[in-house]
């Protein structure tokens, strides 16, 4: 019994691992680094840098081989959404909603037909997913979407807008949750695949934003839009019990990203406190600046060890609503927390845009927002405690 335990709290990476980690932390320094400031000026959404990681496999990371993919598992995936947000977080939000959200809902719910047509480009990145449940009236409140899918023989007529899609504008093909039922019924939705080109599929606004800039956030927008039964993903009404089931994934993602923002800050106040002198010694030798680094090293420790277990409970396909939100919740608080005394350990410098730190302070707050609020975490992990 004791080896049999021990053997399962392993917490080394295998050298698959290191090596996926070693890959992604290469591709950031060569294809990222040198654009980040650039990219998030000018809020450049670079899709040549997608193409490029997806000949490295990393938009494909959970896709089966046999679909293109690169058939790796969470614990992976967080290592290659870590080294890349440790660079620029804003390229780790595009390459986790693409995987996680647009490619995951096809693979886990389209069927033979719709894997094997869709799936393939976008596990390659020759295609770029969007995937759009939130619209204007309807964050948090999904089930009171307006966005509507009529049957018309054959075909489903859609019609309304999505609001704060990533890749809204790029996107080769979007994953799309319309009601097709009343308002409020959880199985009154449904999901249909949408692909770029398809009369009356429109972007809209592209959002400006305070960080990730250089992750396209635009409105879908459906007027009249028609596509055939054959786009449908999953039975009629499942579009919202699916949508929740994609989002347990996403939140593995999004706390991916905040580790990478946590750790990226982190290692660049501790490189500087360590160069900065002040009263003739470094000033990670003063005991203010020096609890805070701990303080922020353990709770990186926590926010890993939290992300890892769910990633461990998604691999052996057992449940994990519960600790995803709960992984997500707190490193998405982490990652503010650090890139804000990131930030104050820099001083005056860390206001500038010639350190780091102010980039990954501005980005940070996504992370508390996006794929479902602190608060609808709390919510998720209550309702679970409370059964």
């Amino acid at each position: 019994m004791v080896t049999e335990t021990m053997s399962m709290m392993n917490f080394d990476y295998s050298e698959t691992q290191k090596m996926v980690a070693e890959s992604a932390r290469d591709f950031a320094q060569q294809y990222i680094l040198p654009h980040v400031m650039k990219w998030d000026e000018a809020q450049t959404f670079p899709v040549e840098v997608f193409k490029k990681a997806g000949e490295f496999g990393f938009m494909g990371v959970l896709v089966p081989e046999e679909l293109g993919g690169s058939g790796l598992g969470y614990h992976e995936y967080i290592a290659i959404l870590e080294e890349i947000s440790k660079v620029d977080p804003s390229i780790g939000l595009s390459v986790a909603a693409h995987n996680s959200l647009c490619t995951n809902h096809i693979l886990s719910f389209g069927n033979e037909e719709q894997k094997h047509r869709w799936i393939p480009k976008l596990a390659t990145a020759e295609w770029i997913g969007a995937w759009g449940l939130t619209e204007h009236n309807t964050g948090s409140d999904a089930g009171g979407m307006n966005t509507t899918a009529v049957k018309d023989g054959d075909d489903w007529v859609l019609n309304g807008a999505k609001n704060f899609i990533t890749h809204g504008k790029s996107g080769d093909i979007a994953v799309v949750i319309a009601r097709t039922g009343e308002k409020g019924d959880s199985h009154g939705m449904t999901a249909f695949a949408v692909e770029k080109g398809t009369p009356g599929f429109t972007s809209g606004k592209k959002e400006n934003k305070l960080g990730m800039r250089a992750s396209e956030t635009a409105e879908l927008i459906f007027s009249d839009c028609r596509i055939p039964d054959a786009n449908r993903l999953g039975e009629v009404g499942d579009g919202f019990v699916q949508s929740m089931k994609v989002l347990d994934g996403g939140r593995i993602s999004i706390g991916a990203l905040s580790l990478g923002i946590a750790k990226g800050a982190y290692e660049a106040a501790l490189k500087y406190s360590k160069e900065r002198v002040q009263f003739g010694k470094p000033i990670c030798e003063f005991q203010g600046i020096s609890f805070k680094l701990a303080d922020m090293a353990t709770e990186i420790e926590a926010s890993e060890l939290l992300l890892h277990k769910a990633a461990f409970l998604k691999n052996e396909g057992r449940p994990m609503t519960k600790l995803s939100a709960m992984s997500k919740m707190y490193a998405s608080e982490v990652c503010v927390k650090v890139a804000n005394e990131a930030v104050q350990i820099h001083g005056g410098y860390g206001y500038t845009k010639d350190f780091p730190v102010e980039k990954f302070y501005r980005d940070s707050k996504l992370c508390t927002i996006g794929e479902g609020t602190t608060e609808i975490q709390k919510l998720v992990i209550s309702r679970n405690i409370l059964k």
